[in-house]
C-alpha cells in the first residue's frame, strides 16, 4: 500500500521544495545551505494561543519536509519584534510603571514584574517556556540582539545602497501626505531613548548614517479594567468585556543628531524589518495571518530589490473570542497559554491548533474540553492504524517527538475528558489520587495511558473547580418512578457486577423502552438526579466508572434528600 500525504503541512513543505527547485535551476546561491522557517512574535503583551499556533503550525510543516525530502536539519526561528516601540499599555499591565517609558523600544523598557531585564523579555520567556513545554525545536531570535551584534549590519548597509528603490516601492502603498517624509528608519534618539517620536531628516548614503530630529507625537493607548458607567455600557452592547480606554499623548523630546544605520542604534520599519530578516537568514518559509497579506507582498518586493528571494508561505485565518472578536495580546480577550495548559493537556492544543489554519475559529475556554476530546479520538484511531494512514493523522504531527521516543502512542480506552469532568463534579473532591482509584475501577489499563490519564485529571479538577455549571440536584418526574425503580432493581440484584458499560446502558435504555416512555426525558431526569445538570456522559459509563455499589448508594442517598 503506498502512502499518499495528504494533509495540510505536506502541502506546504511541497511548496519548499519547489522554491528549493527554481532556485537551483536559477543558479541562485543561498545565505544557507539549511532550509530555514520562521515565525514572528509581538511582545506587546501575554502571549497567546494565536501566538503559540505560529511556532506550533511551522514545527508541522517542518516535520513534513523532513518526511518528503532529506532536508531533516532545517532551521525554525522563532523572531520576536523586541525592538518595536511601546505604543500603548495592555490590559493587566502596571500603568504606572510602564507610562514612563511609551515610545522606547520594549526591549529598553524595564520589567514592571521584577523577573527579567526588560518588559519584552518577560514576555519572551513567557513565549519560550509554552514552546518548550511542548517540546518544539527552535532556535529563538531576539530583534534587539540581531540589531545590536551587528547581525543585520549586511542587510542595513543594502537598505541604504537601493534607498531610492526601497523607498519608491514603499511609498506606493501611502497617502500623499504621509509619503513625502516617509524613510524606512526608525532612529532611537540618543537622548530620550523612543524610536516612535523620531523622523528622519537626512540619510548620507557616503557613510551610511542618517540625521534625525525627535519631535514626533503619538496617542498611546491605555486599556483598563477600571468601571466606567459610560465605557460599561458601551461595551454592553458589544456583548463584550467592560474595559475603557484612555488615549495619553506622547511627545518627542525636540533632541537632533546623526547616526550610523548599523550597530543597533535604529531600527527599519514593519514591512522592510520583514525583507531584512528574510535578506539576512535566507529564510524559505514564513506564514502569516490574512491581515498581513498586503505586507507580505510588499516585504517579497523589498528583498528582491535587496538581492534576495522572498520566503514561500501560507495565509492563515484569524481566532476569534466567544464574541467573534479578534483576539489581541492588549485587549487580553484570547486564551493565554498559562490558561490553556491549566484547563487542557499540552497536547490538545496541538490539535486544535492543527486544524483547518486557512478557516478562522472561536477560541475561548470552554473549546479546551472540546479539542481535548477531539484530541483523544484521533488518538486512539492513531494507535490502531496502519502506518500510510498514521502520516495523514494530526497525532503525527503533534506528538512527534513522543512517538520518536516510544515507537507508537494510542488511547485504548473509551474514558473522555467530558466524563471525567463529570465524575470530578460528582465526586466532590480536589484529591486527584481519589479521581486516579475511580479511573482504574473503570478502565484496568488505565495505567497504560497514565501521564495522560494524570494530566487530565488535573485539568478536570481545575476545570470543575473554576467553571463548574450551577448544579441543582432534582428528583425525577413521578412517570419515570417505575423505569428507576426497574434500573436500581438490576443495579442491587448484582448483575450488573463484571458487565461492561455498553451492557449497562442497554438495561437504562430497557428500563425505560419496556414502559414506553420518553427516552429522552429519561436519561434526562437521570442526569440531574446524579449530577444535577441536562447532559453528562452515558449513563452505562457513568456506573460503570462510578461503581456499581458506589451509584446505587448515590441513588438512594439523592432520593432520600429530595424526599422522593
Amino acid at each position: 500500500m503506498s502512502t499518499e500525504y495528504k494533509a495540510w503541512p505536506y502541502r506546504e513543505a511541497n511548496s519548499i521544495l519547489e522554491k528549493l527547485e527554481r532556485e537551483q535551476k536559477a543558479g541562485l546561491k543561498r545565505k544557507s545551505e539549511r532550509v530555514i522557517l520562521e515565525t514572528g512574535y509581538g511582545p506587546s503583551g501575554f502571549p497567546h494561543v494565536g501566538t503559540f499556533s505560529e511556532v506550533a503550525r511551522t514545527d508541522y510543516v517542518r516535520q513534513a519536509l523532513d518526511a518528503l525530502s532529506d532536508h531533516d536539519d532545517a532551521l525554525l526561528y522563532a523572531f520576536s519584534d523586541d525592538m518595536d516601540g511601546m505604543r500603548g499599555i495592555g490590559l493587566g499591565m502596571p500603568h504606572e510603571t510602564l507610562s514612563e517609558h511609551l515610545g522606547k523600544p520594549l526591549s529598553d523598557v524595564p520589567d514592571p514584574f521584577g523577573e527579567h531585564e526588560s518588559f519584552a523579555a518577560h514576555m519572551n520567556a513567557k513565549l519560550c517556556s509554552f514552546l518548550d513545554a511542548f517540546g518544539f525545536d527552535y532556535e529563538f531570535k531576539s530583534s534587539a540582539e540581531q540589531y545590536r551584534s551587528g547581525v543585520f549590519d549586511e542587510g542595513l548597509t543594502r537598505i541604504v545602497e537601493h534607498y531610492d528603490a526601497i523607498r519608491e516601492r514603499c511609498i506606493k502603498e501611502l497617502r500623499e501626505e504621509n509619503a513625502e517624509t516617509w524613510s524606512p528608519f526608525l532612529p532611537t534618539c540618543e537622548h530620550c531613548g523612543r524610536n516612535t517620536t523620531t523622523r528622519v531628516t537626512g540619510v548620507h548614503t557616503e557613510d551610511a548614517t542618517v540625521s534625525y530630529t525627535c519631535d514626533g507625537r503619538f496617542n498611546a493607548k491605555i486599556l483598563s479594567w477600571e468601571e466606567m458607567d459610560r465605557a460599561k455600557m458601551k461595551q454592553a452592547k458589544k456583548d463584550s468585556p467592560p474595559y475603557w480606554e484612555l488615549k495619553t499623548r506622547v511627545q518627542g523630546c525636540g533632541h537632533s543628531g546623526r547616526i550610523p544605520v548599523t550597530g543597533g542604534g535604529l531600527k527599519v520599519g514593519w514591512k522592510v524589518d520583514w525583507a531584512l530578516r528574510w535578506y539576512t537568514f535566507g529564510v524559505d518559509y514564513e506564514m502569516y495571518g490574512k491581515d498581513l497579506i498586503e505586507s507580505a507582498t510588499v516585504a517579497a518586493d523589498l528583498v528582491r530589490i535587496m538581492g534576495g528571494e522572498p520566503p514561500v508561505g501560507m495565509v492563515y485565518e484569524w481566532f476569534n473570542d466567544e464574541n467573534n472578536q479578534s483576539i489581541s495580546k492588549s485587549k487580553g480577550n484570547g486564551v493565554t497559554v498559562e490558561t490553556w495548559l491549566e484547563y487542557g493537556p499540552v497536547e490538545s492544543l496541538g490539535w486544535f491548533v492543527y486544524q483547518s489554519p486557512e478557516k478562522s475559529k472561536k477560541l475561548f475556554t470552554a473549546k479546551i474540553a472540546q479539542a481535548t476530546d477531539q484530541f483523544l479520538k484521533d488518538r486512539a484511531r492513531y494507535g490502531v492504524e496502519e502506518e500510510a494512514d498514521r502520516v495523514n493523522n494530526p497525532i503525527h504531527f503533534i506528538e512527534q517527538a513522543r512517538i520518536a521516543e516510544h515507537g507508537q502512542v494510542g488511547y485504548a480506552s473509551d474514558l473522555t475528558f467530558g466524563t471525567l469532568m463529570n465524575m470530578v463534579g460528582v465526586l466532590g473532591t480536589d484529591d486527584p489520587a481519589v479521581v486516579w482509584e475511580m479511573v482504574e475501577r473503570y478502565d484496568e489499563d488505565a495505567s497504560k495511558n497514565r501521564e495522560l490519564i494524570h494530566d487530565m485529571i488535573r485539568c478536570a479538577l481545575a476545570q470543575v473547580r473554576d467553571f463548574g455549571e450551577e448544579v441543582r440536584y432534582e428528583a425525577p418526574p413521578e412517570e419515570f418512578g417505575p423505569a428507576l425503580e426497574v434500573f436500581l432493581g438490576y443495579l442491587r440484584s448484582g448483575e450488573a457486577h463484571g458487565e461492561t458499560a455498553e451492557e449497562i446502558q442497554n438495561r437504562a435504555y430497557a428500563a425505560a423502552k419496556d414502559l414506553e416512555l420518553p427516552l429522552g426525558g429519561w436519561f434526562k431526569a437521570m442526569y440531574r438526579l446524579l449530577l444535577g445538570q441536562d447532559r453528562g456522559p452515558r449513563l452505562g459509563t457513568f456506573v460503570s466508572l462510578y461503581g456499581v455499589d458506589e451509584s446505587v448508594a448515590l441513588i438512594e442517598s439523592r432520593l432520600a434528600e429530595l424526599a422522593y
